[in-house]
């Protein structure tokens, strides 16, 4: 994918950016102007993450001209064989951490050095690497951060040059959660009274709870408690200080994942101190906008509104047929300061968490749902964007602003879309003609300018929990995929990209969304199996979203159609946020920063503050302490979004598992979404849940796995299971604190294609592994 540069002025010099100058470690045999052999090249970028780019290496090894050349080529071979993987601009060894992660300090090794594994880390990846702490020496000791035991904490992560030990160092850059006396378990009655606190996760450990400390805690109920005394025999003793309920409400389900992952869910008081004195916002530095009819649509049972839009003709004879779109988001950075307590705090949480019962905000309910959420017939502070586009959906210009304004109208997505459809209510009959048909027009045109964008178009439903009143589940359902939400999803999107333009312009440093195209490994995994349904993908490395597009088009309809996009979606990197611009390859743009939800993610905070300061908007612009920091900031925002979204997933998963519990034994209609060596992942379509079959429930057959066509096959009888295959299976196990379900195969597997019966009939795969052994387990929890 071809990007653009982009000018960096004033930035070079900023201390912890990636080109710096490294020299390279002395045990390394580097000969100036000579390309180095494959174990030189690849250990010296696994020792050297921050010189792993292609200009570094050349950089390195004083390779110019021709020799630069075959430098390329030869690091793109290690990309095809697998060897290595892109991420943003460096190169990295499959299955390495990322350069700043989350760690939990769990032990000492046997010199006393803290010793941390990745906070989040997939089952099925095998054991967490471990990761030494690197706390004394340097010109850092008086500002480096002093972690320990049981500490949660963001770091840097170095590969280790010393052999034998961890494979990683780290350089701990923020204390996340410092270690405390208390944790949540749930509680099971003894005899005679008292109890013992079962932990919630793989690696706590039980506790005692002597009578008198129960707090009145029943059989089963989630708790919060205190560690009262460790020792070195016997059970840690442990008093409940609260009673969260039963383990099998989604309440208590929700606290566990919350808990789990360390997200931060009780505002400080100097936080809500803080908000609560807020006061409404001045007309200084505004334009009065007041008259325009700026409306929010949004979710039905949304709390806060944070964006708002308008449309109408382009009354200029320069641009005959061409619309004028307004969006207006509201004014977080004028509350929220940097240094504030609100700004630690928001910090520290990265952006807001939703759970089917809860949202853990990203800010307190006063400037959230009050303050800073554009209410019906309100004043409101915010920033807005007007967008110019022509009749061919082409943006010719943008200008921002800072305004008060006053919402027209608040509706829902359903609300809105029924309008259109010729079914308005007394509400939206009122300004159907006025506001409603003028963004649905601008809508059509800014299509034709998204069509010929051609972004990744995955067609993958997600669904939705509905909870009962007691907190149960109640079903799970596929919301329709109304205009309504494409026209505000468009409108969003291209407010981004001016933010994102405007603030190059002024070379001004901000947050980017930023979206690497897919690795030439994850291409060819992915090349591979489309081979096998005869699908073809381009190969190259200038691959574009419109490629991905054409094999999406031709499983449209087909049976495989859902495999497909499944495998498309994983061929993807991950979107993360960057100082550094890359470009957003599933967007298919050039310029992107998140700008449009300031209430719940930090990024657009930024993004905010960096508007107001470079067009010199009034208070409440970026500082050069942030600008200085963005690094840093855009890693943890990054980790605590993917955090976020595991400890949604993760309740999801739990609840679903619990509301299954009473039905072991009974049979599902479910489909095959993902094959391992150890046995297959199958989803229940009416429930959204996914469970595992272990190889040992598949048959009497030896299975043999091949990666290219997704499949298990009978090495006896030719049967099998591939991807996205429609099976009946039966519930074995539940276990809700795990949110993991393992299911019984009970449909027969179906003939395998000759390619897939024939695979390997050496009984090894091509990197030379075993088939199968023999009783292999299948991976602990879920995926």
């Amino acid at each position: 994918m071809t990007r653009e540069p982009r000018s960096r002025a004033g930035q070079s010099k900023r201390p912890g950016r990636a080109g710096r100058d490294v020299p390279p470690a002395d045990n390394i045999p580097i000969i100036h102007g000579v390309i180095p052999p494959r174990d030189v090249l690849l250990r010296f970028i696994a020792e050297h993450p921050e010189q792993a780019s292609k200009r570094e290496i050349a950089k390195a090894f004083g390779l110019k001209g021709e020799a630069r050349v075959e430098l390329k080529a030869l690091l793109k071979s290690f990309e095809e064989d697998g060897l290595l993987e892109k991420r943003r601009k460096s190169l990295v060894r499959p299955g390495a951490l990322p350069p700043v992660t989350v760690l939990d300090i769990t032990t000492r090794d046997i010199d006393g050095e803290l010793i941390g594994r990745p906070a989040e880390w997939l089952d099925d990846a095998g054991v967490a690497p471990a990761v030494l702490i690197r706390q004394s020496g340097g010109v850092r000791r008086d500002k480096a951060p002093v972690a320990g035991l049981g500490d949660r904490v963001l770091a840097k992560i170095f590969p280790a040059k010393e052999r034998g030990g961890p494979a990683y160092t780290a350089r701990v850059i923020k204390v996340l959660d410092k270690k405390k006396n208390s944790g949540m378990g749930v509680f099971r009655a003894m005899a005679g009274g008292g109890g013992r606190i079962m932990p919630i996760d793989r690696r706590g450990e039980e506790m005692d709870v002597d009578a008198e400390f129960t707090a009145g805690a029943r059989d089963g109920d989630l708790v919060e408690i205190d560690v009262v005394r460790m020792g070195r025999y016997g059970l840690p003793r442990a008093q409940i200080k609260g009673v969260i309920g039963s383990v099998a409400s989604e309440k208590a389900i929700s606290m566990i994942a919350i808990h789990s992952h360390g997200i931060p869910y009780i505002f400080p008081g100097a936080v809500i101190r803080e908000a609560e004195a807020a006061g409404p916002a001045t007309m200084a530095h505004r334009e009065d906008w007041r008259s325009l009819p700026l409306i929010t649509i949004d979710p039905a049972d949304a709390k806060d509104h944070d964006d708002a839009v308008f449309a109408e003709p382009d009354p200029s004879p320069d641009n005959p047929g061409g619309v004028i779109v307004t969006v207006a988001i509201a004014d977080v950075s004028y509350y929220v300061r940097p240094k504030s307590a609100l700004d630690r705090e928001a910090l520290k949480r990265g952006n807001s968490v939703y759970f089917p019962d809860r949202v853990v905000p990203m800010l307190p309910e006063r400037i959230s749902n009050d303050l800073c959420s554009l209410k019906e017939g309100v004043d409101r502070p915010a920033l807005a964007v007007r967008m110019v586009f022509s009749h061919e959906g082409r943006k010719a210009s943008h200008t921002f602003h800072r305004i008060m304004m006053k919402s027209a109208a608040k509706l829902s997505y359903q609300q809105a879309q029924a309008a259109i459809d010729g079914a308005p209510d007394d509400k939206t009959g009122t300004i159907l003609e006025t506001i409603l048909k003028p963004l649905w027009d601008a809508y059509r045109i800014m299509t034709v300018g998204r069509n010929r964008r051609q972004p990744l178009e995955l067609d993958m439903p997600e669904r939705k929990i509905l909870l009962k009143e007691d907190g149960t589940v109640d079903r799970v359902f596929v919301p329709p995929r109304l205009d309504a939400h494409k026209l505000i999803e468009e409108m969003m999107i291209q407010a981004n990209v001016s933010a994102a333009e405007t603030l190059e312009k002024k070379r001004q440093v901000l947050v980017y969304r930023v979206h690497d195209a897919p690795s030439l490994a994850k291409q060819e995994v992915l090349r591979e199996f489309l081979q096998t349904l005869d699908i073809t993908l381009v190969k190259g490395g200038s691959m574009r979203s419109n490629h991905f597009n054409g094999v999406l088009s031709k499983a449209k309809d087909k049976p495989f159609e859902q495999m497909v996009n499944e495998m498309v979606l994983r061929s993807q990197s991950q979107a993360i946020y960057s100082p550094e611009n890359i470009g957003h390859f599933g967007l298919n743009l050039m310029r992107y920063a998140h700008f449009t939800s300031p209430i719940r993610r930090y990024a657009d905070l930024i993004v905010h503050r960096a508007l107001v300061g470079s067009l010199g908007l009034g208070e409440g612009g970026i500082t050069p302490d942030e600008e200085a920091a963005l690094d840093d900031i855009s890693a943890e925002i990054s980790t605590f979004e993917r955090r976020a979204m595991a400890a949604e997933r993760d309740t999801v998963d739990r609840l679903i598992a619990h509301h299954l519990a009473g039905r072991i034994g009974e049979e599902f209609d479910g489909r095959v979404s993902g094959v391992t060596k150890a046995g297959l992942f199958v989803t229940l379509p009416e429930y959204g849940a996914d469970g595992f079959v272990p190889i040992s429930m598949l048959g009497r057959d030896y299975y043999i796995y091949d990666e290219a066509h997704q499949a298990l096959s009978g090495e006896k009888t030719g049967l099998g299971y591939r991807l996205g295959d429609t099976v009946r299976v039966k519930l074995a196990e539940a276990v809700p604190l795990a949110g993991s379900l393992r299911f019984d195969m009970i449909s027969e597997g179906r003939k395998m294609p000759t390619a897939v019966r024939s695979f390997h009939k050496s009984g090894r795969r091509k990197d030379g592994a075993s088939r199968r052994q023999p009783g292999m387990r299948p991976p602990r929890g879920r995926r």
